[in-house]
């Protein structure tokens, strides 16, 4: 998720959760509007019809619906109900990520935080009334500072984010995880029992899971590298996420300058890999072996499929990312989306029928990213 856009251009950088930058779409309609059908209603209201924009091969859509036009918008999560979204959005004078929510009458583009600072990777909480979201708002007034690129592309691991509860109706935001460095990248159990968040709290980025009410911490993973991005089952009993993965044959050097550049709030995301693990720790296994980065991950209804973001099939354009799927066990590897720029942070509706995801597809100015939602089939 925080926040959830990769490698390694920069019109669209969601730094918490780890977001690559956007890239400029490439890739042709496969037909204009007047040649397909129109889709039938979008199941969250406001949504046009995209039909047109559904790519050769993209067997799997059924029905396409743009959310937005314009500005970067991405890691849309559903509520229990199927029928809002919560969301990240920034574009023209929004210059840091902020926190929107949809409405069941048609408001695309509410925001819900406050503005200071930087917020990422919004989340529902199981009475669909109250979302969380990670923030820098108790010391950041304005937008954090970027990263040095002269260090290359990198993640901001900023120290000042901690993880909020805001009511909905009444606006009322409280922390709700909290302390010295990092706190963000929080989802909640479909079983409507704990939340797994990341966290620097050990000194390293790892995962940790808490009550609803921000208590009971436990730590998750413990190993070197960054451990983020971590979704439930719908079962709750598994989590899957991203993670580091560090060249086997120079690995004493690659330690090295992943702690020397965590030391300075940094990551380098641009190899990763899909794991799964039991939320106490334990059965920790590797999903994905593909190279490049992998990220991005959520687990089909029936929790035997996993499907995620990689440009591990991209020849000499990095930033081409697609959605794949995978057996949690590793087989049955399956591309998904066949748009020549960005597609990421897919989530399955409650039902399963809808799969809402972000996009660069048909974007009107370079970096733009939209929210889509197809019926899945």
């Amino acid at each position: 998720m925080a926040a959830q856009r990769l490698l390694f251009l920069s019109p669209l950088l969601f730094v918490a959760c780890g977001t690559p930058a956007a890239s400029t779409s490439t890739a042709t309609h496969n037909a204009t509007a007047q040649d397909v059908r129109e889709a039938p209603p979008c199941p969250i209201v406001g949504g046009d019809s995209a039909n047109h924009l559904i790519r050769d091969g993209e067997v799997h859509f059924k029905n396409l619906w743009r959310l937005s036009d314009g500005g970067e918008n991405a890691e849309a999560y559903w509520n229990p109900a199927g029928d809002r979204l919560v969301y990240q959005r920034r574009g023209g004078d929004i210059k840091c990520d902020r926190i929107f929510v949809t409405d069941t009458m048609g408001a695309l583009q509410t925001q819900i935080s406050d503005g200071r600072g930087a917020t990422t990777c919004s989340y529902f909480m199981p009475d669909g009334k109250s979302v969380v979201y990670g923030s820098t708002g108790a010391v950041h007034e304005n937008c954090p500072p970027k990263p040095d690129m002269s260090l290359g592309y990198t993640w901001a691991i900023y120290g000042a984010y901690d993880i909020y509860h805001q009511d909905l109706a009444s606006g009322k935001t409280v922390p709700l995880v909290t302390g010295p460095g990092y706190d963000a990248e929080a989802t909640v159990s479909p079983q409507g029992d704990r939340i797994v968040f990341t966290s620097t709290r050990s000194g390293d980025i790892e995962l940790w899971t808490c009550d609803l009410q921000g208590k009971d911490l436990k730590q998750v993973t413990d190993t070197v590298g960054y451990d983020g991005g971590a979704f439930f089952s719908h079962s709750g009993e598994w989590l899957v996420f991203r993670t580091t993965n560090f060249d086997e044959t120079n690995l004493e050097e690659e330690h090295a300058n992943y702690k020397r550049l965590l030391k300075e709030n940094l990551i380098r995301p641009h190899s990763m890999e899909i794991m799964v693990i039991k939320p106490d720790g334990s059965e920790r296994k590797q999903v994905t072996d593909l190279g490049k980065a992998n990220w991005a991950p959520y687990f089909f209804p029936n929790d035997e499929r996993i499907l995620f973001c990689t440009n591990h099939h991209s020849e000499g354009k990095t930033m081409n990312f697609d959605l794949f799927a995978i057996d949690v066990d590793g087989g049955n590897l399956e591309r998904i989306t066949y748009e020549e720029s960005f597609d990421s942070f897919p989530m399955f509706s409650p039902d399963g029928r809808y799969l809402v995801f972000s996009s660069n597809r048909d974007s009107s100015n370079d970096g733009d990213t939209n929210l889509f939602i197809a019926e899945w089939q």
